[in-house]
């Protein structure tokens, strides 16, 4: 009955785990549009297939153009292979053919922009890409969020005390967009491309991007995140939240290791110790394997264009421009930031704002506790380096008093007087 009556189609549907195999990421994202298109075809009202895909399908693109380019494998005989491999041979030649594409999110997605693209103009389909969705802006409430996903997982692994380092260039744009703005915008297109005067010879695409309107910085988002969350504390973190963006790969896996692994290890070994349950490795684990999926995108430039997203506020007027507002230059970072900190609370932890100055009282405990913590371990390593290397010994020997009265340092260097 639907296929009578249905004259818009939305295709969300897909796998968001970027790290899913391959086999699993063909099935629910290319061989899944496939399906779909095959049910398009036999819509008598359809006036317009919209396809969710993402920004970042074309990483051998240095500039991503509102146009579906060719994939680097045919996407039919793909499928016809993963529907007889197994999962560990596809695995085997997944470099082979993802190629450039980090990941079989991407890649998946890639193929079946090609998959609809083929459909066009028998079918009246638009390719819609996102860059990374965050909190909304302003609907249903400002920094609505109702899962983990993306930025927001960051965030609140951050201020919980589990995230402390991340690889990223903090001098590159960050390419995010708030769902609601995305959302509008998906709203509009059918609209849009339903008003036109003549339909185009090409599938239309749309970037939902900032384009070259990009304002803020990962350094300055950080900035802004780390002073909002000491203003809106998570409750009972695990730690002090002073993580921070790392240039240096090789810094970030020293972090890593010093401020990941070994407290994961210590807690599950206290955890041990009393009979409880152990579970700090088990989610540093799939932390880092989360990080590394998203460090593919945090340490890259990404430019697209966005003339056609750009196009779609044009054409609205009166109070279909106030309901659907797409405009990203309006957000300002800090009240934005603010929000989402509050909706990661408020929808995603369900915590209680009524809850916040006990939540502070906690955090200024934890930063005391930091702080000692980050004295004792230079302490620590200095004391081993004056065991080690003499020259050092010698070198702090002329430093007087100030060396002697420090734990372990003092008796360390002066250990002859």
């Amino acid at each position: 009955m639907f296929v009578l009556k249905v004259s818009v189609v939305f295709h969300f549907a897909a796998t968001l785990r970027l790290e899913a195999p391959l086999k699993e990421g063909l099935e629910m994202n290319t061989k899944g549009t496939l399906r779909v298109l095959e049910i398009a075809k036999n819509m008598r009202k359809l006036a317009a297939f919209i396809h969710l895909s993402t920004a970042f399908c074309y990483p051998d693109y240095e500039r991503m153009a509102e146009a579906v380019h060719p994939p680097p494998t045919d996407p039919h005989e793909v499928l016809r292979a993963a529907s007889w491999m197994t999962n560990e041979k596809l695995n085997v030649l997944a470099p082979t053919l993802m190629q450039k594409h980090p990941n079989s999110y991407t890649y998946s997605k890639r193929l079946a922009e090609a998959l609809v693209k083929e459909c066009y103009p028998q079918i009246p389909a638009v390719v819609v890409r996102p860059s990374i969705v965050t909190p909304s802006y302003k609907e249903p409430n400002p920094g609505w969020v109702d899962n983990l996903n993306g930025p927001i997982g960051l965030m609140i692994g951050a201020g919980k005390g589990v995230i402390r380092s991340m690889h990223c260039y903090g001098h590159y744009h960050a390419e995010v967009i708030p769902v609601d703005i995305a959302i509008n915008a998906i709203i509009v297109i059918p609209y849009y491309i339903n008003t036109q005067m003549e339909r185009s010879q090409e599938i239309p695409v749309f970037n939902l991007t900032t384009g070259d309107d990009r304002n803020n910085t990962w350094k300055e988002v950080l900035d802004v995140g780390k002073a909002t969350v000491r203003k809106y504390p998570f409750e009972m973190p695990l730690w002090y939240p002073d993580g921070n963006i790392r240039h240096s790969k090789l810094i970030h896996e020293l972090c890593v290791f010093f401020y990941h692994i070994v407290p994961a290890y210590l807690i599950d070994f206290l955890m041990l110790i009393f009979g409880q349950q152990r579970f700090m490795v088990r989610i540093q684990k799939r932390i880092s394997v989360g990080l590394e999926v998203l460090q593919y995108f945090t340490t890259r430039e990404w430019w697209f264009d966005t003339n056609n997203f750009k196009d779609l506020a044009k054409n609205l007027h009166g109070a279909d421009f106030t309901t659907f507002p797409m405009d990203l230059k309006i957000i300002e970072i800090g009240p934005y930031i603010e929000s989402c900190m509050i909706g990661g609370k408020l929808y995603c932890l369900k915590e209680k704002l009524e809850n916040l100055p006990k939540a502070k009282l906690h955090n200024n405990i934890l930063f005391v506790l930091d702080f000692l913590a980050s004295v004792f371990f230079y302490l620590l390593l200095v004391y081993w380096l004056v065991l080690l290397f003499e020259p050092i010994r010698e070198i702090l020997s002329y430093c007087g008093p100030f060396v002697k009265y420090l734990p372990l340092v003092g008796k360390a260097v002066f250990r002859d007087d």
